[in-house]
């Protein structure tokens, strides 16, 4: 079992972990932006998903035959920089068609929800940095021989620190969305984000391991 200065040393660095911009960070972003909290929130559930399943195979050792495998994190590497560059191409093409609708219906609300949550599941899971990342990190919070519910605990207090996080930015930008549904302000936000998106893609794929 971790200590209390052990689940607070290792929320910290998940935290400042989470709050460097990235795939996660823009995803959480642009989503909270374009289609308010609730799918700023569905994008930072899909986030933590996704690094439950990273910390958890950490802990176990199948995330390190991934960082040793110099073609499967290749192969990982460009899957998650191509989905990156397709979420903002999608983005740009909003921008120029600039047909946005100020209220959609419940349903529509649910679909774009589910929508967010696995852009930000897909974003996290096709990122093989984090792999390093939790490789790097989850040792030092493990002992020699831990057991499963050590293994799963450190898995939770990696997802809720990177939630409440997540969270926190999705309401902070998602209360500022008032400004961004302005029709003009919007196309400029899915042209910069887009752009931005599509270059973050390009420059994953094209960095070397």
């Amino acid at each position: 079992m971790l200590s209390l200065t052990e689940i607070l040393t290792l929320a910290g660095v998940i935290v400042l972990g989470s709050m460097s911009p990235g795939p996660d960070f823009l995803i959480v972003l642009r989503n909270s932006v374009v289609s308010g909290r609730r799918a700023g929130v569905a994008s930072a559930g899909g986030i933590a998903v996704g690094v439950f399943v990273w910390a958890l195979v950490t802990a176990i050792g199948v995330a390190g035959l991934l960082a040793a495998s110099a073609e499967a994190y290749t192969v990982v590497k460009l899957v998650g920089a191509i989905y990156l560059a397709y979420i903002g191409i999608r983005a740009l093409l909003a921008a120029r068609r600039g047909d946005y609708r100020p209220d959609p219906g419940a349903a529509a609300n649910r679909r774009g929800a589910l929508v967010a949550f696995r852009q930000g599941l897909l974003t996290n899971l096709l990122n093989p940095k984090c792999a390093v990342f939790f490789i790097a990190l989850v040792p030092q919070f493990l002992p020699a021989d831990p057991s499963a519910l050590g293994t799963f605990e450190l898995a939770v207090v990696c997802t809720i620190a990177n939630l409440f996080w997540f969270v926190i930015l999705a309401f902070g930008v998602g209360a500022l969305r008032h400004v961004f549904t302005r029709r003009r302000v919007r196309r400029a936000l899915d042209a910069a984000m887009g752009t931005f998106m599509v270059g973050l893609g390009l420059r994953i794929a094209m960095e070397s391991n």
